[in-house]
């Protein structure tokens, strides 16, 4: 079991790196700083609207996508993605066709970091 799912996780990944924008990503592949001294991030407030905007509605992560993790569309599907999702917005490979703000992927970040609630 533990070779199927290390097996998933690195084809998520390679996935997420083949449908990123290349390059070492916008930040030079540097890892974004994360403060979650402040207020805990909210999946409805915070996250959603940001995924949303960003991911789904330029179709790469819309509905009946096949790249990397598939639709973001639901909390299940961000929270089953959010290894690949805190990877990507880290590095700073996705989103591909814009980019996040430093508050953007600090909400991202803190909310994985801090369990990824549904709230």
């Amino acid at each position: 079991m533990k070779k199927v799912l290390i097996g998933a996780t690195g084809i998520v990944m390679i996935i997420v790196v083949a449908c990123s924008k290349g390059g070492n990503g916008s930040n030079g592949g540097m890892e974004t700083t994360v403060d979650c001294s402040g207020a805990a991030k909210s999946f409805a407030t915070d996250v959603n609207p940001i995924i949303q905007g960003s991911c789904t509605n330029g179709g790469c992560h819309g509905a009946g996508s096949n790249n990397g993790p598939g639709p973001l569309l639901t909390f299940q599907q961000i929270f089953n993605a959010r290894v690949a999702i805190r990877s990507a917005v880290a590095s700073g490979i996705m989103p591909q066709n814009s980019s996040l703000s430093a508050s953007q992927k600090n909400a991202i970040l803190c909310w994985i970091d801090n369990g990824a609630a549904n709230n």
